[in-house]
């Protein structure tokens, strides 16, 4: 058997067989984006102020005075009118009208009262997140995606030993019992140290899952698996969250539930067979033949016997693909050049993306409300990079969604003290260019990269994008000194995304490279070639439309 492909036709096609493996797979993804906004429930930040204690005997209307006004509307988040000093106006009868700024004001001695219009509890309120204390809550989310950022890096290696079925559901179990166990911690410390575990199996099951899926499925099924279903189930279990969280207002009721939809794939493990390309790549032939015989039997069609055997050519390739290392990205000029340019824009994407939903607390209108609308958005987003990826060339299809998305979020300023609907409206056009060129990036990255070392870059730029989330918790600090800041420097980042996209060479209808000396001799970039592509040769474009079946990417399309 030469290649998977010519393997897979003695199945019939798109059989029961294909379709299970299909549907299990795309279920299997929703508690990855079920827990992915997990991040801005648990640890959001309700209007607080100091707490009055009981036992001052001061009137409603004495508490209310006792808290400074900032900016002449809002009252102090973090300080108090020193008690005593309010006390004694309060018992000499003085009016609750009178001017108190002359009196000196203290830190929150005696915690914190906490709004519960949206949320009872959350992390914050639990630990007291807040004041002198704030840094830790972006910190938390810091160590959330940088567990993802070490599950990204070790999930490939781990599989490429142990097989993908072990990862897959190894770090669904992370991702479920992780979420259950963060209401056990007993201090903050320690919910951070669970967190950063459970970060870990939230981004490792949806790269391996799309590998698995990549693996298994062949033609067009893999395209649409790829591009439209996975996407689709992951931005589901996204909904899903603000929907839960809007129905259990307490954060340790709602971390118990986020173990439920790990818990409902546990039956796929004797549903799901590993992955048969896995099998092939490390000699275990018989499994692979039994595997599928056993998918030929779900399809009623027969598979001749002896049908499996590793070419000299296959074991070869194989061979050289395990050589190639992660520096061979930066040795030679033009490969290290895309490099860069892709992991700076994967870096930029990433910042933008997550800097979005962290700045959705800034917006009028209730958070459950918002995210749904947000995560909403991204079904069209990913349909229509599908549609351009059909049709257009990639250069000019990311730089206009990515545009799009940039410039609705530059005109956040503009409108959000005065149109808060407005501003609603230009956050969800901006995700739906965000989104949209980031379904775009995937397919770019993995045409632009040769086949010997297509893994390893896809793999290297999902680092840096995990990096970039990683970051992401900050910005919305930076509004103490703008309040418009985050949004200029997102929006700002799609801006440098599209100039760096520019000095990529298109890849719209031309063959795929499968060593780096093809990727050297691209044409350079040219002002002329901006938005367009030269004519492809047809004869020339025909000779390689299929990937080396060792190797998992983005297909073309």
């Amino acid at each position: 058997m030469q290649n998977y492909e010519e393997l897979v036709s003695f199945l019939g096609g798109w059989g029961p067989f294909q379709r299970r493996v299909f549907f299990l797979l795309c279920l299997a993804c929703i508690p990855c984006g079920y827990n992915v906004l997990c991040v801005f429930f648990l640890l959001a930040v309700p209007t607080h102020h100091c707490r009055i204690p009981f036992h001052t005997n001061l009137s409603q209307e004495w508490i209310q005075a006792s808290i400074p006004l900032q900016q002449g509307l809002e009252r102090s988040s973090c300080h108090r009118y020193q008690l005593d000093l309010v006390q004694n106006l309060s018992v000499l009868g003085s009016s609750t009208n009178m001017s108190l700024s002359h009196l000196r004001q203290e830190g929150c001695k005696d915690g914190w009262t906490y709004d519960t219009q949206y949320f009872e509890s959350t992390v914050v309120t639990q630990f007291n997140l807040v004041c002198e204390e704030q840094w830790k809550q972006p910190l938390t989310s810091l160590c959330y995606f940088l567990g993802g950022l070490v599950g990204c890096f070790a999930s490939g290696q781990i599989s490429d030993r142990f097989g993908r079925k072990p990862v897959i559901f190894g770090s669904i179990a992370i991702l479920s019992i992780f979420s259950g166990a963060l209401v056990l911690a007993p201090s903050w410390p320690i919910f951070t140290i669970i967190f950063f575990i459970m970060g870990m199996g939230q981004i490792t099951s949806y790269i391996v899952i799309f590998v698995m899926g990549s693996e298994l499925l062949v033609g067009s099924a893999r395209v649409i698996f790829s591009n439209v279903s996975l996407p689709f189930f992951y931005v589901f279990g996204m909904m899903l969250m603000p929907c839960t969280a809007y129905l259990i207002r307490r954060w340790t009721h709602l971390s118990l539930i986020m173990t439920v939809p790990g818990l409902l794939c546990i039956p796929f493990w004797w549903l799901i067979p590993e992955s048969p390309r896995w099998l092939l790549s490390c000699g275990r032939l018989e499994e692979a033949e039994l595997m599928l015989r056993s998918a030929a039997l779900m399809n009623r069609v027969e598979v001749p016997r002896g049908v499996l055997h590793l070419p000299k050519s296959e074991k070869a390739s194989l061979e050289k693909t395990d050589s190639v290392t992660v520096w061979d990205l930066l040795k030679t000029s033009n490969m290290r050049t895309n490099t860069l340019i892709l992991w700076l824009i994967w870096f930029s994407s990433a910042i933008c993306y997550f800097g979005m939903s962290f700045n959705m607390s800034d917006l009028n209108g209730s958070p459950f409300l918002n995210y749904f609308l947000v995560s909403a958005i991204e079904l069209p987003g990913f349909s229509a990079s599908w549609l351009a990826a059909r049709s257009l060339p990639r250069r000019l299809s990311y730089i206009s969604f990515t545009l799009l998305g940039a410039l609705a979020l530059l005109l956040i300023q503009i409108t959000m003290q005065s149109h808060p609907t407005v501003t609603l409206a230009l956050v969800i056009v901006g995700k739906f260019g965000v989104v949209a060129g980031s379904g775009l990036l995937y397919l770019f990255t993995g045409e632009l990269s040769p086949t010997v070392i297509r893994n390893t870059s896809m793999s290297s730029c999902a680092t840096f994008s995990r990096l970039g989330s990683a970051v992401s918790p900050y910005l919305l600090q930076l509004a103490v000194f703008y309040q418009f800041l985050p949004w200029i420097i997102v929006g700002s980042l799609s801006l440098l995304s599209v100039l760096l996209c520019f000095f990529l060479p298109e890849t719209f209808r031309k063959p795929l490279p499968d060593t780096i000396q093809q990727v050297e001799d691209m044409p350079r970039f040219k002002w002329a070639d901006a938005f367009c592509s030269p004519p492809v040769d047809d004869e020339k474009s025909g000779k390689d439309q299929h990937i080396p079946t060792n190797v998992i990417c983005m297909t073309q399309l």
